[in-house]
C-alpha cells in the first residue's frame, strides 16, 4: 500500500502529467477552471491538498478518467496513457487528415 505522502505527490504528478498531455499551460488551465496559476502550481507540486470535486473538475477539464488520476498504478502505464493520447488527438482529425497519418505511419513501419 502506498503512504499517505506518496499518493498526494502521485496525484500531483499525475495531474501534471494530464494538464501537459491536454496541452494546456498552467495559465489556460486555471482560467477555464477560474482559479489562480498559483493554485494549479501548488497542486502540481503537491503542496496544496485537492478535494474529490477538484479532482473530478481537473479530470474533465484534462481529459482523463479520475479512476486513473487516484490510482495507485505507477510509471509502468506510460504507453497506455500514451496510447490514449493519441486515440484522443486522433479523434479531433478530418478523415483525410487520420488517411494520411496512416500511411506515413504504414510508410515508417517499412523502413
Amino acid at each position: 500500500m502506498i503512504e499517505k505522502n506518496d499518493f498526494k505527490k502521485q496525484i500531483a504528478e499525475k495531474l501534471k502529467l494530464a494538464r501537459e498531455l491536454s496541452g494546456l499551460s498552467q495559465a489556460q488551465a486555471a482560467k477555464v477552471l477560474e482559479i489562480s496559476r498559483p493554485t494549479i502550481s501548488e497542486i502540481e507540486q503537491g503542496r496544496r491538498n485537492v478535494t474529490g470535486a477538484e479532482v473530478k473538475q481537473l479530470s474533465n477539464v484534462y481529459g482523463v478518467d479520475v479512476g486513473w488520476v487516484l490510482s495507485e498504478q505507477d510509471e509502468s502505464d506510460e504507453v497506455s496513457r500514451k496510447v490514449q493520447l493519441a486515440a484522443r488527438e486522433i479523434g479531433k482529425m478530418s478523415e483525410d487528415e487520420v488517411t494520411k497519418l496512416f500511411k506515413l505511419i504504414s510508410s515508417m513501419k517499412k523502413k
